[in-house]
């Protein structure tokens, strides 16, 4: 192998002033016969080591670094001899050291000669006598004199390995040597290292002690290769830091560290309301750098740990044993211990231990839910599925009011695959909505008998938003499992019963009563062409009925007298049944016939269709049967049912009668299609509050893939519960990763050419998103009835039209698609100004600009003959008008940007707002400055105190946008980050208008980045993911930046980061992406993949078990990894039958048709909607041929 020069570690690297210069003055000895000889040269002075230049590494390319060059300098050191025996044995080792790297001067040439060898004797007695006069002048100036290292030298009596400075270096035709004791580091790094890693050792006293003397004893001045393990056999063999041995050792329970400890204060010392201004309970550090007063420096091994903290637990948890957070860090502590516990056996008796200590929490605790999570959780990794369910019920027994118990344990059983059956979780979802409707209701009635009303009214509001939360992961389950027409007459009856409900009191039973009877007749429902709403039809109903009566009346009193005979009403029915049913009975008997003959028949071709479905009934089980298409073909054919068939059918407006005996197969779908009362009614419940049915109709709007404004915040757990519900990705997410990919394919040399936007296939049912749009209009429309006014409904039901209208494509259109549908709803409602500015706001987006204007100067010069309960509306008018000139004002000029500093005037100073003429002047920009800054005064009491809606926030953002405009970029950023200072940072990250303020001040740093520093704008967006870390905006934004200002190692280790500590969907989502576009290493979207599903949650994500899937059959090319993938996946989400099709759509390749049968006979089993019959798919066969 090659020789690569290395130095030995600190002692190398320097060379001292005085044995430098004393060689320079010596002759340089004649080296031996080198067996190696380069070229023939005498031995000259040159070879003597000098500071007149410096020393350079060989010209070699494999050597391509200068480490001769050192510039720092080291500290004064003393070295005390202490008896004269002592420096004899000194000059002994220093003789010995001296032969050593005269071995080494070998690879300089000397004469082959005879006389060379002897010459080399001499020479060699004479520098041992030198070496004895320089070590004796050196002990006695070493007290007096310091070590002054030059940093061109090397270490002395170490010849160099090339001379440059000698001619006859560089005439030389070899630049390199062999080494034929081999370097470790090499061995270690798999190649030829340049640098000499330290060698580290664990901190023993003792044996530093006696390295240190030995060192010292052995090697007064750093020459030699003076490194420990040179020193020492023993040290040598010992290995590096990562050898086997050490890492035993650093396992090893006894092993003692050095530990800084800092008492604990528990945080029931100081109230909740108490805002501490420095935490400085979470360092050990003071104000001066130093540890704290009560800090202490310690060493004990991990059993001395483990004894001491169980004390500190027992006394905290003695001392507070109402502290959650004190029991909780205790559970996790012994999650810690079982971490370093090999034995499962000890790692059994730790988890009991974590069960006692959390059984007694919840006894001194008992409404404590983080407490009963985390014992459940136990119970979970102990118990079996059965004993686990019954604790759950257990539970719930004594909580049945607890949305946060309901909501985990729902979730829970929805992942057992041995327990999982469609049936059983409905009734589980039906005890839920029951139990937590009866809990809203005993509050509503609490709330009007006690004094505190308004705080029970906010308990109230919570209550039912999490009641709405149920209802939503109820009718994504439905849809999931695959009965699509259950999940919309859920949700068209839930917003009849509690939108459209009639103005009457009545009782709960009595309401039940009316609704079934609006729900059985010919009316029409929420989303149907027509739909009155249940209120109106019945309003509608009570009049007809009311004028049949008066008709009915009215013929009676005009007929009157006599009419003779008749027979009763009963016989004449009878009378009149009889030829009828004698023609039944006929036709019974017929029917009786034909399905005896079609079920022999079907007896004989049972064995036949086996063998065509590729299973032979006289075969081994285990035989493989390679054709599957016909598998494949049922399973299109399964999905292009699925896409159509998500409507309720209507029994009586369809012809179709529940006595019909023909089989027909269409009229048997049909009648699957069609929803009875009773498949509804135990999941009805009624809503209070106008909050909670806004979010009813929020959420039904994006159940259905409209998009809306933002609505809610990303921490919440309506957040987190629909990213987790993701069975492909919807649109606001496909735009983020749309533009990271095109970030990254723009800035990388070699990206991938695979877009994580096609994993899954976007390319969704047209037909059935077309339908949707129209049922989705119809919905909304209906809902603006009961919240005029709402800007936000009112953007939904255009943007409805607009998708319906371009089949889906937005861009298709240029004349704006909903401009008809948002004509008529202006003219019915002319006070609405928030309706035109939504108008204006779609115009503008299909580019017409002039068209938007007239719209926006329109509304508010019509502002001021509004009440004054509409006036308020205007900031947001204003704010919307501002930022579509700006978005305008990249392709058109400086135009746009003076019409919205006019615009902003007008707001600012309060005037009437007048038409853009001209450019503002000076002094109406300093009257807008200053009514700016007068509002936000008047704001910032409102916010401190909680209250913030919409006007403030664009009251906030249009301030910015204004001093942006006319004052700079810095000055905007100034007005937002004052406003975030206002808010308390847990309401902040709860606020979901605050989230928007958040994403408007990232957008503004990412306009400015050019002016800004790069490290300003990665840093707002870092502190953003931090109080905001499930936001694709902002994930968004952090990849873009992310290549401008710091390499992709970096994002990295911020993905990883934010994917340990919250652990979510859409991070994951991000950080594969990001993988994937570059074109990243296999092994490591693997890892993020098993990461991710490792977690305990994000287990039943459908969309991360189906990317994986896809993964590895599109990309990786991996179909039986993605055979095993497929099986875990189905394991842990039984629910999701588009999951279970994805194996006969992709994994044909790999499964046999007898696997394929019994997946589908186990889907059946677990009783997911199936609506084809494979019979069909071999009948279409046969048709064919």
């Amino acid at each position: 192998m090659k020789l690569k020069p290395r130095s030995s570690g600190f002692n190398e690297t320097f060379a001292m002033e005085t044995p430098i210069e004393a060689a320079a003055e010596e002759p340089a000895a004649t080296a031996p016969a080198s067996l190696f000889p380069v070229a023939l040269r005498p031995a000259s002075d040159g070879d003597a080591i000098t500071n007149a230049h410096p020393r350079q590494w060989l010209c070699n390319q494999s050597f391509t670094t200068d480490l001769s060059v050192v510039e720092d300098a080291v500290k004064h050191t003393n070295l005390v001899v202490e008896s004269q025996s002592e420096k004899e044995e000194e000059e002994e080792e220093g003789i010995k050291i001296e032969d050593k790297y005269t071995r080494l001067q070998s690879h300089a040439l000397v004469e082959s000669s005879s006389d060379g060898e002897r010459g080399r004797e001499k020479k060699k007695k004479k520098e041992k006598e030198k070496d004895k006069k320089r070590k004796r002048s050196y002990s006695s100036s070493s007290s007096r004199s310091a070590f002054n290292f030059d940093a061109t030298s090397r270490k002395p009596n170490v010849s160099s390995w090339d001379s440059s400075s000698s001619d006859a270096a560089k005439s030389t035709a070899k630049k390199y040597y062999f080494d034929s004791r081999g370097d470790r580091d090499n061995l270690a790094f798999g190649c030829i290292y340049r640098m000499d890693v330290a060698r580290y050792k664990l901190y023993n006293s003792m044996k530093s002690y006696e390295i240190n003397y030995e060192w010292s004893r052995k090697n007064l001045f750093f020459e030699g290769d003076s490194d420990i393990d040179a020193l020492n056999n023993r040290l040598k063999s010992g290995g590096r830091y990562w050898s086997a041995k050490y890492s035993a050792v650093e396992r090893h329970k006894n092993l003692k560290r050095i530990r800084i400890i800092v008492p604990i204060q528990s945080s029931v010392t100081t109230p909740g309301d108490f805002i501490p201004l420095l935490d400085d309970q979470t360092s050990g550090k003071g104000v001066d750098g130093g540890f704290a007063s009560g800090a202490s420096v310690v060493e004990e091994s991990w059993e001395d740990e483990v004894l001491r903290r169980t004390m500190e637990f027992n006394k905290q948890t003695r001392e507070h044993p109402h502290d959650e957070k004190v029991w909780l860090a205790f559970s996790d502590f012994q999650d810690k211990v079982a971490s370093k516990q090999p034995q499962k056996g000890a790692r059994l008796q730790t988890l009991e231990k974590k069960i006692s200590i959390l059984e007694k929490a919840t006894e001194l605790n008992p409404d404590n839910e983080e407490l009963l999570l985390c014992l459940l959780n136990a119970y979970q990794s102990r118990d079996g599925t059965d004993v686990f369910i019954g604790r759950w019920e257990k539970v719930l027994m004594q909580h049945s009011g607890s949305c946060k118990l309901w909501k985990e344990f729902l979730r829970a059983v929805q992942g057992e695959f041995s327990r999982f059956k469609v049936s059983e979780i409905r009734k589980m979802f039906a005890n839920a909505i029951r139990a937590l409707s009866s809990a809203c209701s005993r509050q509503h009635r609490q709330a009007h008998q006690t004094a505190n009303a308004l705080h029970l009214d906010a308990a109230i509001v919570q209550q039912e938003f999490g009641l709405v939360d149920i209802f939503l992961s109820l009718c994504r389950f439905e849809w999931q499992a695959g009965y699509q027409e259950l999940a919309t007459a859920l949700f068209q009856a839930e917003i009849e019963y509690s939108l459209f409900c009639p103005s009457l009191l009545l009782t709960e039973q009595s309401k039940h009563r009316l609704f079934e009877h609006f729900w059985n007749s010919s009316g029409a429902r929420v989303g149907e062409d027509g739909a009155p709403g249940w209120a109106t039809w019945l309003e509608k109903e009570e009049e007809e009925r009311k004028k049949i009566i008066r008709e009915e009346s009215s013929d009676e009193n005009e007929e009157g007298g006599w009419t003779g005979w008749s027979l009763p009403l009963s016989e004449t029915k009878d009378s009149s049944a009889n030829p009828e049913s004698i023609m039944d009975d006929v036709a019974l008997e017929k029917l009786d016939e034909e399905f005896e003959t079609i079920a022999v028949e079907q007896k004989d071709d049972t064995e036949a269709l086996l063998k065509m479905l590729g299973i032979d009934a006289d075969t081994d089980p285990n035989s493989d049967v390679k054709d599957t298409t016909t598998w494949t073909r049922w399973s299109e054919e399964e999905l292009s049912r699925d896409s159509d068939q998500w409507m309720p059918v209507r029994a009586k407006s369809n012809g179709i009668s529940h006595g019909n005996a023909t089989p027909d197969r269409e009229g048997d779908e049909q009648l699957l299609s069609v929803i009875l009362f009773e498949d509804v009614s135990e999941y009805l419940f009624s809503i209070s509050s106008k909050e909670a049915r806004l979010f009813l109709v929020f959420q039904f709007i994006d159940f259905y893939g409209g998009r809306v404004s933002k609505w809610t915040c990303t921490n919440s757990s309506t957040w987190v519960e629909n990213t987790l519900s993701f069975v492909k990705l919807p649109d606001f997410i496909l735009e983020n990763l749309r533009r990271v990919h095109g970030v990254i394919t723009t800035t990388e040399s070699s990206p991938s050419n695979f877009c994580f936007e096609f994993l899954l296939g976007s390319s969704n049912d047209i037909s059935m998103r077309t339908d949707m749009m129209t049922f989705l209009r119809n919905a909304t429309l209906l809902c603006l009835t009961a919240f005029p006014h709402d800007y936000i409904l009112e953007e939904a039901v255009l943007v409805a039209e607009e998708l319906l209208n371009t089949k889906m494509d937005s861009c298709s259109c240029s004349v704006t698609p909903c401009r008809a549908l948002a004509k008529s709803l202006v003219k019915s409602n002319r006070q609405d100004v928030l309706l035109c500015g939504v108008y204006a706001r779609r115009e503008a987006a299909y580019g017409n600009i002039d068209h938007a204007r007239k719209i926006f100067d329109m509304a508010l010069a019509s502002i001021e003959g509004l009440p004054s309960d509409l006036r308020s509306t205007a900031s947001l008018l204003y704010f919307w008008y501002a930022e579509v000139e700006i978005s305008n004002s990249s392709s058109s000029g400086s135009e746009p940007s003076l019409r919205a500093v006019h615009i902003l005037c007008c707001f600012g100073s309060g005037v009437k707002y007048s038409p853009f003429k001209c450019q503002a002047s000076s002094v109406q920009q300093l009257r807008a400055r200053q009514g700016f800054k007068e509002r936000i005064r008047i704001l910032r009491a409102a916010w401190a105190r909680g209250v913030i809606d919409d006007h403030s926030i664009a009251l906030i953002c249009s301030a910015a946008l204004f001093e942006e405009l006319t004052d700079g970029c810095i000055a905007g950023i100034q007005i937002l980050n004052q406003a975030f200072t206002v808010v308390l940072p847990e309401r902040r990250s709860q606020s979901y208008r605050l989230e928007f303020v958040f994403e408007y001040y990232v957008r503004m740093l990412w306009r400015h980045h050019a002016e800004l520093k790069l490290s300003k704008v990665w840093e707002s967006v870092v502190q953003g993911l931090q109080i905001y870390p499930s936001n694709p905006e902002l994930f968004g934004a952090l990849v873009e930046i992310s290549h401008l200002h710091t390499t992709p190692n970096k994002l990295r280790l911020i993905f990883d980061n934010y994917c340990q500590k919250n652990p979510s969907v859409i991070t994951w989502l991000f950080a594969l992406s990001f993988e994937m576009s570059r074109g990243g290493s296999q092994h490591r979207i693997r890892g993020l993949f098993e990461r991710a599903l490792g977690n305990e949650k994000l287990r039943n994500s459908v969309i991360l078990w189906r990317c994986y899937i896809t993964y590895e059959i599109n990309v990786a090319g991996n179909p039986s990894a993605a055979r095993r993938i497929f099986f875990r996946a189905i394991h842990a989400c039984p629910r999701s039958k588009k999951l279970w099709l994805d194996g006969f759509l992709q994994l044909h390749t790999v499964l046999t048709a007898k696997e394929l049968s019994d997946l589908q006979e186990v889907m059946r089993d677990k009783e997911l909607n199936l609506r084809t019959d494979i019979y069909e798919i071999l009948l279409q066969d046969e048709i064919q041929l």
